[in-house]
C-alpha cells in the first residue's frame, strides 16, 4: 500500500427540498468501478480543501458552489490506497448539472442510500447526513408520564429528530410502558428513538436502535444489532472511542467536553482534545457535557456532528425558539 495518504475533497450536494443528494457512479478501470459515490476529487499540492471542492465539482458536474460547510473527515485504509475523505455539505449551488466526464449522475432520496453500493469509506458519510445536529437525551423520570410525553411531543414538533430514551432508576415496568409510548409518538411525528439499555429491549420496544453506555460497549466484541438499527455509544477517552469504531457503531457521544454539575469529578476534555479524538474516529461524533444550543457552530468547527443535550433543554423554561434556531442553523 502506498505510504502517502490521498486527500480527497467530497461534496454532499442537496437538492432544493433537501430530501435528495447527488450521487455519481465510478466508471472505467479504476478501484471501486461501478459503485456509487459522492462527487469530488483529490487535492492538488498546496491546495486548500474548499478550493479543491469548488474546482472538482465545477470540472465534474458544471456546479458552482455558493455555500458549503464541513461535515466529517474520514481516514480509511483500502488495500490499494489510504485515503482521507474531507466531506463538505453543499447547501447552495447553481449551474446545469451534467456528468462532464461521462459518468452517470442521479438524485437519490436519503432513505434510499442504504440500498446503494458504495465504497466502504462512504459509510460514515451516509450516517452523518441522516443524523440530526441535535441529539436529545431524556432525564430520569421525575414527573408524571403524561407530562413527559407531552413535552416529548412538543420538542419533536419544534424540530427534534433524534432522541435517546434514558432512565436508569425508574421501575422497569414503568420504563417499558413509557418507552413504547415514546416510540409511538416519535414514529408518528417522524423522529428516531434510541434506547439506552439492552439491545434486545430496544428491538422489542420498536425503537430505532440502541445507545450503549461505555460499560456495555466494552463488554461487546461485535456490533449488537444489524444495520437496520442505529447503534450509538458513549465514550470518554481514546480507548473507548477506538473500541466503538472497531465494533462498528454508527455514531459516538463524547463527554464531558466541559465540567458539569452532575459529574464534577470528571476531568473535562476541552475543545482541543475533543477535536483530536473526533478526528481519530471513523464515525460521526456528538459533544456532550456542559453544552448549550449556541455551541452548535463551535462543535462543527472542531469536527463534531452536533451536540447531545439533557439539562440544557429539559431544565430551561422555553427551549423551543432556541431549538428551532440551532437546528436550522
Amino acid at each position: 500500500m502506498p505510504s502517502e495518504r490521498l486527500h480527497i475533497a467530497v461534496g454532499v450536494i442537496f437538492n432544493k427540498t433537501r430530501d435528495k443528494v447527488l450521487l455519481s457512479k465510478r466508471q472505467g478501470d479504476v478501484p471501486h468501478a461501478g459503485l456509487w459515490e459522492f462527487p469530488g476529487g483529490k487535492l492538488n499540492p498546496g491546495e486548500r480543501v474548499v478550493d479543491a471542492l469548488h474546482r472538482e465539482l465545477s470540472e465534474e458536474l458544471g456546479l458552482l458552489v455558493e455555500q458549503a460547510q464541513p461535515l466529517i473527515v474520514i481516514d480509511h485504509d483500502y488495500p490499494e490506497q489510504a485515503v482521507t475523505l474531507d466531506v463538505w455539505v453543499v447547501d447552495q449551488w447553481r449551474g446545469e448539472l451534467q456528468g462532464r466526464e461521462g459518468q452517470v449522475i442521479e438524485w437519490v432520496a436519503l432513505h434510499e442510500l442504504q440500498g446503494r453500493d458504495f465504497p466502504v469509506a462512504n459509510g460514515p458519510i451516509i450516517s452523518a447526513i441522516n443524523l440530526s445536529p441535535l441529539y436529545l437525551i431524556t432525564p430520569e423520570l421525575m414527573e408524571d408520564g403524561d407530562i413527559f410525553l407531552k413535552r416529548i411531543r412538543g420538542f419533536i414538533k419544534t424540530g427534534i429528530k433524534l432522541i435517546q430514551f434514558r432512565s436508569k432508576h425508574t421501575d422497569q415496568r414503568e420504563i417499558r410502558d413509557l418507552l413504547v409510548a415514546t416510540t409511538d409518538i416519535c414514529h408518528e411525528l417522524g423522529c428516531q428513538l434510541l434506547f439506552n439499555g439492552k439491545p434486545d429491549d430496544a428491538v422489542d420496544s420498536g425503537a430505532d436502535g440502541v445507545h450503549l453506555t461505555a460499560e456495555r460497549l466494552l463488554q461487546l466484541d461485535e456490533r449488537p444489532l444489524s444495520s437496520d438499527y442505529w447503534v450509538a455509544a458513549s465514550c470518554h477517552n481514546k480507548d473507548e472511542l477506538e473500541h466503538a469504531c472497531r465494533i462498528g457503531v454508527d455514531f459516538i457521544v463524547l463527554s464531558p467536553v466541559h465540567r458539569t454539575s452532575s459529574h464534577p469529578a470528571a476531568e473535562p476534555l476541552g475543545w482541543q482534545h475533543f477535536a483530536e479524538l473526533t478526528r481519530a474516529a471513523t464515525v460521526p461524533v456528538y459533544a456532550l457535557g456542559g453544552m448549550k444550543l449556541s455551541d452548535m457552530e463551535v462543535v462543527r468547527q472542531h469536527g463534531g456532528q452536533g451536540v447531545a443535550m439533557l439539562s440544557g433543554i429539559w431544565q430551561v423554561s422555553h427551549p423551543e425558539s432556541a431549538i428551532r434556531k440551532y437546528i436550522s442553523g
